[in-house]
């Protein structure tokens, strides 16, 4: 049966009323009315861009039900849990629930009670699962996490694999995929296997304005933990490490010194980890230590900050694990700490894999990495030419790079003392060895060696150890020595050295102003037009969200309530022009805003 076209005005109103929004997000408007026109789409969309509401919205304007094939299970509650905020019908099914909770929703789907399921995509493949499709008024498909059909993306998934049936089971009708990342070649490979039938295919811009990207150089790192989340008093942070241990230990480190943090890797039980997973998620504690297992299952839009205190496997990784940060469109900080002395830690499991195809594009994917923490140019528009994007700006003025939070330092003099040592001592020592030569070190060792009757014994000795094992890093990175495999690895040198100690070739050294990086990372932090209101109104989420056990951010994003800081609405009018405020969500919450808004606002007279 033919339905007539949806109106302008409908799009419109749906957008405001359920939503809370006057105007789409770049590329929205293009999928929902692609969607609405039965077309399939693909889309690359960044995240925090808005995808869910590309499908939320035509699945209340079509008649029937969207139906929602997503791999995070642990995210599906509270993707519901969203939807249903704003007044939408929705429901998941998945391993997680009880079989009453099941059939309550297979009553609610028979019933036509629903406007979205979100379904795994292993139930999708169920025969039965397909036969009770059959008989559903199914209005649209969508694959979320789309990324996951390629077996050239960060996270391929074989079941993801049947999902090329969808255009066969649904002919007339619209399937959808939405990815946050793709690279020009793992866009074509999903295009491939989906089979799409002439598909817009939009692709967002992979820029995140509202990150900071930051990185630095690695020493005493837990030490450097601990100064970044200090500069983040009260703020919701992600520290990702490599190891469960260092995951653990990092985890108590912040728990000694005060801060509320949990660990999340997958050595936890699946209680613990879904236990301080919801912790975090209620604002309960502050700070996820985790290895790259957690984040693929958080809807978490006020995360402030992610450091990277290991390096990250692939470029895709980390701009996806960066991206959990400032989701609701607020400034956020990504750091990563950085050292060459991690490199030979992930090829330590790299090189234990089996297969030689695997292991060359995890080299590859490692080395782009080291380049992207290694070089001196704008972190944005290295990251953007990685997606096939072209940066415009001269200055994102958004990274270290340029914010001028870095300084270029002629280390040449200072280099020919390092390569001295390992030449006197037949390069036959590692880092620490040779730093101590030039430093002046009496330990046993060094004696035991003579090399404290070494020319170069001292010459260095007014600059600290971290400064030597830094320009001992930059000298790794510009190919000058080289580093031996083995347990013990030793220093030696390469064509390139022999130029420096003539005096032919100069080297400088990348050295970070923390006084002015202090001064920009607090210029930059998500700041209210009124901090103090916006407290209490975040007090007053919290216990809202604490009485019909949902996260905080479903109730209302940190943007929301910055706005509402800001406007200081008095009433029921004036809360609707808050952005994020809809008529569901005033009707629910608005009243106890107002009267705290308004209770301030009479305080303050």
């Amino acid at each position: 049966m033919n339905t007539p076209p949806v109106t302008d005005a409908a799009i419109f109103d749906t957008l405001r009323k359920v939503f809370g929004f006057r105007e789409f997000r770049p590329n929205q408007e293009r999928v929902v009315r692609a969607i609405l026109d039965k077309r399939d789409v693909f889309a690359v969309m960044p995240t925090g861009g808005g995808k869910s509401l590309c499908y939320q919205l035509p699945a209340l304007l079509l008649p029937g039900i969207c139906m929602v094939i997503s791999p995070l299970i642990a995210l599906m509650k509270d993707q519901v849990d969203g939807a249903r905020a704003n007044g939408i019908r929705a429901a998941f099914l998945n391993s997680s629930q009880s079989g009453e909770e099941r059939d309550q929703v297979m009553r609610d789907l028979y019933a036509h009670n629903l406007d979205l399921l979100y379904v795994a995509p292993e139930r999708f493949t169920l025969d039965h699962f397909r036969q009770t499709l059959a008989r559903l008024p199914i209005s649209m498909a969508v694959i979320d996490e789309a990324h996951c059909v390629s077996e050239w993306g960060h996270d391929f998934r074989p079941d993801y694999l049947s999902l090329s049936a969808l255009v066969t089971i649904f002919p007339d009708l619209p399937v959808a995929a939405f990815t946050a990342t793709a690279t020009n070649r793992v866009q074509q490979d999903i295009l491939d296997k989906l089979a799409l039938r002439t598909p817009l295919v939009v692709r967002a811009s992979f820029d995140r304005p509202n990150l900071l990207y930051d990185v630095r150089f690695k020493d005493s790192v837990e030490a450097q933990i601990a100064a970044l989340v200090k500069s983040n008093p009260g703020k919701a942070g992600i520290v990702y490490r490599t190891s469960r241990k260092s995951v653990n230990d990092t985890a108590a480190m912040l728990r000694s010194k005060g801060f509320r943090a949990l660990p999340y890797h997958a050595g936890l039980s699946d209680a613990d980890r879904k236990s301080n997973q919801e912790a975090f998620i209620r604002d309960e504690v502050d700070i996820i230590v985790a290895t790259i297992a957690f984040g693929m299952g958080i809807d978490k839009s006020n995360i402030r900050y992610v450091i990277h205190a290991d390096l990250p496997k692939s470029i895709e990784n980390y701009y996806q694990e960066t991206g959990r940060a400032g989701r609701d469109g607020e400034p956020a900080q990504c750091t990563l700490l950085f050292a060459q002395g991690d490199i030979p830690k992930v090829r330590f499991f790299i090189d234990a894999m089996p297969d030689d195809t695997e292991r060359a594009k995890a080299l590859g994917a490692l080395a782009k990495v080291v380049a992207f923490a290694g070089n001196s140019v704008c972190r944005r528009r290295t990251l953007l030419d990685y997606f096939g994007e072209s940066y415009p700006h001269d200055n994102c003025n958004s990274c270290d790079i340029c914010l001028g939070t870095r300084d270029l330092v002629d280390c040449t003099r200072e280099a020919q003392m390092l390569l001295s040592a390992m030449v006197r001592t037949e390069e036959r020592f590692g880092a620490t060895h040779i730093v101590d030569i030039v430093t002046g070190s009496a330990n046993k060792k060094i004696r035991d060696f003579g090399h404290d009757r070494l020319k170069t014994y001292g010459v260095g000795k007014e600059r600290d150890k971290k400064y030597w094992r830094q320009l001992i890093d930059e000298l790794l990175a510009h190919k000058v020595i080289e580093k031996s495999e083995g347990l013990y690895p030793t220093l030696y040198l390469l064509p390139k050295a022999l130029q420096l100690l003539k005096g032919e070739e100069r080297i400088e050294i990348v050295r970070v102003l923390e006084k002015k990086k202090a001064k920009t990372a607090e210029a930059s932090s998500a700041a209210s037009a009124n901090p103090e209101l916006f407290e209490l109104l975040r007090a007053l989420r919290k216990q809202i969200a604490d009485e019909q056990g949902i996260p905080p951010y479903i109730v209302f994003s940190d943007r929301t309530l910055n706005d509402m800081a800001s406007l200081s609405p008095r009433d029921a009018e004036s809360m609707l022009a808050v952005s994020g405020v809809g008529e569901v969500k005033l009707e629910r919450y608005g009243r106890q805003f107002l009267r705290l808004i308004d209770r301030f606002c009479s305080d303050k007279r």
